[in-house]
């Protein structure tokens, strides 16, 4: 009986390869970087993407020799790895679905209690040693738009919701406690709240333009959790500048790590965070084990959980 090779992608230093001492004598691990990737790639059974924001994979695919019966991510995202080569083919991919869903919906909802109580500029004020009474918004009672109803923003709503904030759940198509996609713009002219936590599709790219910030309140906030290119920058900074919506909150960008001329950093109302949403303490000894929980339904001949479907980019059915 042959010996399975799994193949990892690792991420730069300083990021920790993988704990896979539980495949120790059930599978040959090799280690690739994204210059390897391509040479390597017909030696493996299984390839695991642990470099989640590499798209090294997109590139080696389309390459000659035999290529892996499975590729797992270790993020929610496919967008990075998918190619027409491989999403034709018959490998199966799988993704980090469960591990990231609710540290994500507690960051939104971190967001969304520093936007309504102004708490960066009481930062801002403290680090002058300005004593300055404002008043601060109610959250209880106001409007939530979710964008995405996958499991990371299902998490996300119920979080809203025991705030105390009346949240609609947007998908793809419309069924019992999701609104269909037709529907989007009727709500976000209603919300107070616009969480974005859709996958990067075809038809998800760009969808926040000049035009869908324009249908919401003046009163709105803007939160991205999704993928960068959810969202046309551009226009989110004209929107803020032109004061279309009252505030905005990114954790994921177009161009990562954001580029220092971005002008991102200085748009009004606007918090930055460095792509960290989901990135709690011991996030990735989780993702590791859940590797290898997945390892050991392939391993077996059990089904896999958290199959992508390779055409629309992100695992359906819920």
């Amino acid at each position: 009986m042959s010996t399975t090779t799994v193949l990892v992608l690792d991420a730069e230093p300083p990021a920790p390869p993988p704990r896979l001492g539980a495949l120790t004598g059930r599978a040959r691990v090799l280690h690739t970087d994204e210059a390897g990737l391509a040479a390597r790639l017909p030696l493996a059974d299984v390839l695991l993407v642990w470099d989640f924001t590499s798209d090294a994979v997109r590139r080696a695919w389309p390459g000659e020799g035999p290529r892996p019966r499975w590729v797992h991510t270790a993020s929610a995202g496919v967008d990075h790895l998918m190619c027409p080569e491989l999403a034709a083919c018959e490998t199966v991919v799988t993704n980090a679905r469960g591990v990231f869903d609710q540290p994500i919906a507690e960051y939104v909802a971190a967001l969304v209690l520093a936007l309504a109580k102004d708490l960066p500029r009481t930062l801002e004020l403290q680090r002058e040693r300005s004593w300055r009474h404002r008043e601060s918004r109610r959250i209880a009672g106001t409007r939530a738009c979710v964008v995405g109803s996958g499991p990371i923003g299902r998490a996300v709503a119920r979080t809203l919701k025991a705030l105390g904030i009346t949240t609609a759940l947007v998908g793809r198509t419309p069924r019992p406690g999701v609104h269909g996609a037709e529907e989007l713009d009727r709500l976000l002219a209603r919300a107070d709240w616009v969480v974005c936590a859709a996958p990067l599709t075809d038809e998800t790219r760009g969808m926040f333009d000049a035009r869908r910030f324009g249908v919401m309140q003046p009163s709105a906030h803007f939160v991205n959790v999704g993928r960068g290119p959810l969202v046309v920058e551009d226009d989110l900074v004209a929107a803020l500048s032109k004061r279309w919506i009252a505030g905005a909150a990114l954790d994921v960008f177009a161009h990562e790590p954001l580029p220092v001329d971005s002008p991102l950093w200085t748009a009004p109302g606007l918090l930055v965070s460095p792509h960290m949403s989901g990135d709690t303490v011991g996030w990735r000894d989780e993702l590791g084990a859940q590797f290898v929980q997945l390892y050991d339904a392939w391993e077996t001949g059990r089904p896999l959980p958290n199959v992508v479907d390779k055409e629309r980019g992100y695992v359906p059915g819920h």
